[in-house]
């Protein structure tokens, strides 16, 4: 499974590279969502993960919705900041407590404060920090993982599309329980397996279909400790992958629920370098001669569309790191 992904959050470089249109609206409704949902206090697996880069598409505003948007992000990140400074002082007196405990009588308790507190303050000035910047760095900004939005390239009545969606399909016509696992956790509706496409995704593939850009893909795998370890996969070539999507529109038939676009990555099986690094699935990176037919599918020819994924492009995917 692409768990996941560096990938292109400014819509301009879609605007650049296929000319198309932007659903600036969409990215409203996105921000304006995050910020309700905030406001009304919703758990947090419930509120629209949004990664920094896409924040960039609005410094500055070019238009009086970006600016909406804009204001948006600037309520958010004050926000965000002023509660991270408030558990920074926190952690502060909690440390400065704990050494005064210490400097008279040293305890287990007083020991453990100390270390929660100092790992804590780490933490909270990291955060901080990384609330103040303005310049990318694409490694941290451009990354997405399942629940996450970003931006992605579809085809409506024509023309090419960028829509911000949430990397995790929710079909149309499910349940939103498809999302969440009966412990708790994400669902696997992030990815789209090639060899079930027909059958969990027939009312997708074949109708909608969409391209998310990405410079790296990230997954894990079995550490061989009985634990799991996160490695991360980039083209030897440097060239950008064009992943196959799937996408829904999913509306509540009860009203009561938000619109949601939504999608999953296309996933095959493992190329060999992949699989030698102990993973049993790769995304599907397609030819950019075929991006036209792959955006405007036809429903009655699926065997042209599992054509283009056997053209698929196969840079070497270079193990380019492993965290422990």
């Amino acid at each position: 499974m692409c768990y996941s992904a560096e990938a292109w959050t400014l819509y301009d470089n879609y605007v650049k590279e296929f000319g198309a249109d932007i659903d600036i609206r969409e990215f409203w409704e996105v921000y304006l969502k995050r910020d309700e949902a905030y406001r009304v206090r919703k758990p947090a697996k419930f509120t629209p993960k949004i990664p920094k880069g896409m924040d960039l598409n609005f410094l500055p505003p070019k238009s009086d919705l970006e600016r909406k948007i804009h204001d948006l992000i600037s309520e958010w990140n004050g926000r965000k900041l002023a509660e991270s400074e408030a558990e920074l002082d926190a952690q502060r007196a909690r440390l400065a407590a704990a050494e005064a405990k210490l400097a008279k009588k040293e305890t287990k308790a007083a020991l453990n404060d100390q270390r929660i507190a100092g790992n804590k303050i780490k933490q909270m000035e990291r955060w901080i920090a990384d609330a103040k910047r303005t310049k990318l760095e694409p490694a941290k900004d451009n990354r997405i993982f399942p629940d996450w939005y970003v931006p992605v390239l579809i085809s409506e009545n024509g023309r090419k599309v960028v829509r911000p969606m949430r990397y995790h399909c929710r079909p149309a016509g499910m349940d939103p329980s498809i999302d969440w696992t009966k412990d708790g956790r994400v669902s696997g509706t992030y990815n789209a397996r090639r060899d079930n496409l027909q059958r969990f995704w027939r009312n997708q593939f074949g109708y909608t279909h969409g391209l998310m850009l990405a410079e790296t893909f990230y997954e894990n795998v079995d550490d061989g400790k009985g634990g799991s370890k996160e490695i991360q996969f980039r083209p030897r070539t440097g060239e950008t992958m064009y992943i196959a999507c799937l996408y829904s529109h999913w509306v509540d038939p009860k009203g009561e629920e938000p619109d949601l676009w939504s999608f999953a990555a296309i996933t095959d099986e493992p190329e060999p370098e992949v699989a030698a690094a102990g993973h049993d699935r790769t995304i599907i990176n397609i030819k950019p001669e075929h991006v036209d037919a792959w955006l405007n599918p036809d429903p009655n020819n699926l065997e042209a569309l599992f054509a283009i994924f056997d053209d698929k492009r196969h840079p070497y995917y270079e193990l380019v790191k492993e965290a422990a």
